[in-house]
């Protein structure tokens, strides 16, 4: 403990990271902790809205909230600076250009791409990770359609746009080409029947997280407006010319290919040598990593027991959220001798896009929606997700109001 007041480092401003923070200036005074938020760029990006900017549906600045706006930097040291390690024995984080001690940790490094070592998917197939990366996909898709009418001996596999995996990221991403494509079809005067968009997922059903009727209404709605959707079809290697899938080895050719099939903790948590299930931290009922009394890891870096399902909760920002009140929380009780609180997870239902104007919903105690009800439900969630961390006037600068 510091000779002073006691000093908490949070690690990340995505949805964990960022919320912590602010129920932390809530719960304590100045007198009490000194807090440290660190992150690699000075803005918070809504991480559930990157299929979007990937697929150029909405301005990569839309999803993008400058972490000054939501976090006052004179009640709060905001370091931006890259981690590199966590030092647990000597309780100091190594960051590229400094290092910082704590004495408390929070832990919400998010997420990075997971291939499942499937050959040639990192070399090959762009991820949706960050901002810079889904922009770049976007980026990349609008220059295969530029450049098709003004070059020679381009081939139609060159418009197509292959993706992998048919979980959340997956569906939700091709639903938002569904809907640009058509666009990009128009712009540069190109047949829309020239454009493929295949999404490939190895297990026998796309989302799911969802029953068969919502399942079987998203796959319609795709599968009418355009979207090849190929179930049962492991990929075995990505290649620059597309995905080898299936066991007759099919070579499925893209101009654009995207791996959505995964997600694991930041690269973070095993260069500290942190033990990791499936690129995750277990943590205990109070969020505290096990052997650690101060040391909690949450959102995509940690893996929450539900213990009536027997399995972990799936990632989600609703999650992340959720676990940052139990974080704040304990360490206010930590500095006040207060017992801790175990997480407990208050579902308030999922909802998936399908573009801009469908989706998908169970939301209220299974109270199922679909269609436009759906999108405008997603966007209600979107906005909610705003309010949370930066209040009305982060709802109307950065909201989604787009009418069907």
């Amino acid at each position: 403990m510091s000779l002073n007041k006691p000093k908490i480092v949070v690690l990340g401003a995505g949805y964990a990271g960022l919320t912590t923070t602010k129920r932390l200036l809530q719960k304590l005074s100045p007198e009490q902790a000194e807090i440290v938020l660190v992150n690699k760029h000075n803005y918070h990006y809504e991480s559930t809205w990157l299929h979007e900017v990937a697929a150029g549906t909405i301005n990569p600045n839309q999803a993008r909230v400058m972490i000054s706006d939501v976090i006052n930097p004179n009640k709060v040291r905001l370091v931006y600076d890259s981690v590199v390690k966590i030092n647990k024995d000597e309780q100091r984080v190594v960051l590229e250009n400094s290092e910082i001690e704590y004495d408390y940790l929070v832990v919400g490094l998010g997420f990075e791409s997971n291939d499942f070592g499937i050959k040639g998917m990192a070399e090959h197939a762009f991820a949706i990770e960050d901002i810079d990366s889904s922009r770049l996909i976007s980026e990349h898709i609008e220059y295969q359609f530029a450049k098709y009418n003004n070059e020679e001996n381009v081939e139609d596999e060159s418009l197509h746009i292959l993706v992998g995996g048919a979980g959340f990221t997956g569906i939700e991403f091709v639903g938002e080409l569904a809907d640009r494509v058509p666009e990009l079809c128009k712009k540069y005067d190109i047949d829309r029947n020239r454009v493929k968009i295949i999404n490939v997922e190895a297990a026998p059903s796309i989302l799911p997280m969802f029953d068969k009727e919502l399942v079987a209404y998203a796959k319609k709605s795709l599968e009418d407006r355009g979207v090849e959707i190929k179930i049962g079809a492991a990929i075995s290697e990505c290649t620059e010319e597309g995905f080898i899938v299936g066991d007759d080895k099919e070579l499925i050719k893209a101009g654009t290919v995207v791996w959505t099939g995964g997600v694991k903790g930041s690269s973070v948590l095993g260069n500290s040598g942190f033990e990791l299930t499936k690129g995750k931290v277990n943590v205990d009922a109070d969020l505290r990593m096990k052997g650690e009394e101060n040391i909690f890891v949450i959102g995509d870096c940690s893996w929450v027991w539900n213990k009536e399902a027997d399995r972990p909760y799936p990632p989600t920002g609703q999650l992340a959220m959720q676990e940052a009140d139990v974080v704040a929380a304990n360490l206010a009780a930590l500095l006040t001798n207060q017992p801790l609180t175990d997480f407990v997870f208050h579902d308030k239902g999922t909802v998936a896009s399908l573009g801009i104007s469908d989706g998908i919903g169970n939301i209220f105690n299974d109270y199922k929606l679909q269609g436009k009800a759906a999108a405008a439900m997603k966007k209600v969630v979107d906005n909610r997700s705003l309010f949370l961390m930066g209040g009305t006037k982060l709802v109307l600068k950065k909201g989604k109001f787009r009418p069907f």
